[in-house]
């Protein structure tokens, strides 16, 4: 549930850049909804978190910063790149969720559903960004996504 943590602390970070980088006012106001939906994220999985008696990742301010970087590079690129940069984003993390519903216990039903629930929302996020002009990212873009987001599943799963 940490690294589901991480992953809501960058989606805040995301959205909030991009929306700071937005050249339109009704997609800017896309970017500030989104940042608020992924509130509940935060909130759902740190609860959890704190039910588990686990902790949240202590580099927290780390992970922020990385992804309002890459949220401010998506943003001063344009808008149809910002919105194609949130479908590569929300379709990566909703395969994430998937696969860690797929990993979750059955009898983990709290947690189940809060990680069914987000990959739903996600899902969404990546439909109304392609509805709104996504352009598609280039496949080196979208592999450097990926690796940057394996480092730090990988590093939030333990720290």
């Amino acid at each position: 549930m940490r690294v589901n943590h991480v992953g809501e602390i960058c989606a805040q970070a995301l959205y909030q850049s991009q929306a700071l980088f937005s050249r339109n006012a009704a997609l800017r106001r896309y970017f500030e909804q989104a940042a608020q939906e992924e509130l509940d994220h935060l909130a759902w999985t740190a609860d959890r978190i704190a039910e588990l008696d686990g902790h949240t990742s202590h580099l927290a301010p780390l992970w922020w910063a990385g992804a309002f970087a890459w949220g401010s590079l998506a943003g001063l690129a344009g808008d149809q790149w910002s919105l194609g940069f949130v479908v590569e984003t929300e379709r990566q993390v909703e395969a994430h969720l998937a696969s860690h519903l797929q990993r979750l216990p059955e009898a983990d039903a709290p947690s189940r559903a809060i990680v069914d629930q987000m990959r739903r929302e996600e899902a969404e996020h990546a439909d109304a960004a392609v509805a709104a002009g996504a352009r598609p990212l280039p496949a080196p873009i979208a592999e450097l996504m990926r690796a940057a987001a394996k480092v730090m599943t990988t590093v939030a799963h333990r720290v």
